[in-house]
């Protein structure tokens, strides 16, 4: 499969729930499903744009404002990141950017703002728990105090075969994970995309969004999956230079301590060897050899240097 070029690249998730026609109508089933709530009124979803921040080089974020909320929502297929509470910190200072207007920043009386609220949709091929709960204060050097910030992010593992009771209440999502589902099913045969498109249109699943997109749909996930397995790929590198690392460090650590305990016992032998040759000048350098439990050549040396 060939690699786009462009510089940041939408993932399906994306273009699903942001860009496609059909977006507001996706986020608010979702709002909905989150919050229990029946709205039916798209226009009360306000998109928000936002810089690079979950993500360094692939859009695989969203955000949006609705019923008095900010919600960020970012799709993860590798490991779930701890950092994620950090990244969701300086994402949404950039939403506010957006929701509060410069000179009311100033303003004497308080300013109302959303409440913010961040998710994080798991679909990656590991086991993970089916929901778990990042918090910011995890990576505070010391113990959060009372007036300390918190942010913490609901991770929610959406894998079919973990059944999350959202995917019963959002269609949409539901069927987009049956899609990547789908899509991996046919990983390791040819034109796998394409069989996985054609198989989720005949059952029914993104039909309408598949049949209007297909081929923006195959250049996404080709840019997805390239991007994931760079990420897997630089992580294993990573892994093996750290061990390499750690092995070169443990070599030198082994060599050092070696050199110290060979110089101790160095310097004890000659110690020893001296002293039997203060006290009794009459023994010979093998009688010396044999009871200090070294060579004669040894022996020697002590002499040599002690000038004995």
């Amino acid at each position: 499969m060939g690699k786009e070029n462009r510089e940041h690249k939408d993932s399906v998730f994306v273009d699903l729930f942001y860009e496609d026609e059909t977006a507001e109508k996706n986020l608010l089933s979702l709002y909905n499903a989150l919050h229990g709530t029946g709205y039916q009124d798209e226009g009360m979803v306000r998109k928000l744009r936002i810089g690079q921040a979950l993500y360094k080089n692939f859009k695989n974020d969203i955000s949006f404002e609705a019923d008095g909320k900010v919600l960020v929502f970012g799709e993860h297929q590798s490991t779930v990141n701890p950092n994620m509470p950090l990244r969701c910190l300086m994402y949404v200072g950039r939403a506010y950017e957006q929701i509060v207007e410069d000179r009311d920043r100033y303003k004497a009386n308080l300013v109302k703002i959303p409440m913010p609220e961040f998710y994080v949709f798991y679909n990656g091929m590991r086991n993970q728990p089916l929901e778990q709960e990042l918090s910011l204060s995890d990576a505070f050097l010391i113990p959060a105090a009372g007036n300390s910030a918190e942010l913490k992010v609901r991770v929610i593992n959406i894998n079919p075969s973990k059944a999350h009771k959202i995917l019963g209440k959002c269609g949409v999502l539901w069927e987009y994970s049956q899609f990547v589902d789908t899509v991996r099913k046919y990983s390791h045969e040819g034109e796998p995309i394409k069989k996985a498109i054609n198989e989720c249109i005949g059952k029914g699943i993104l039909a309408d969004y598949l049949k209007r997109k297909g081929s923006e749909v195959r250049n996404m996930l080709i840019a997805e999956y390239n991007y994931e397995e760079d990420i897997q790929v630089k992580q294993e590198e990573a892994m093996q230079i750290g061990e390499q690392r750690g092995l070169q460090r443990g070599l030198q650590k082994g060599m050092q301590r070696g050199l110290q305990k060979g110089l101790q016992q160095g310097v004890a032998l000659s110690g020893q060897v001296f002293q039997m040759l203060k006290k009794d000048p009459g023994l010979t350098d093998e009688q010396i050899a044999e009871e200090a439990g070294c060579t004669v050549e040894d022996v020697g040396k002590v002499r040599k240097a002690f000038g004995i």
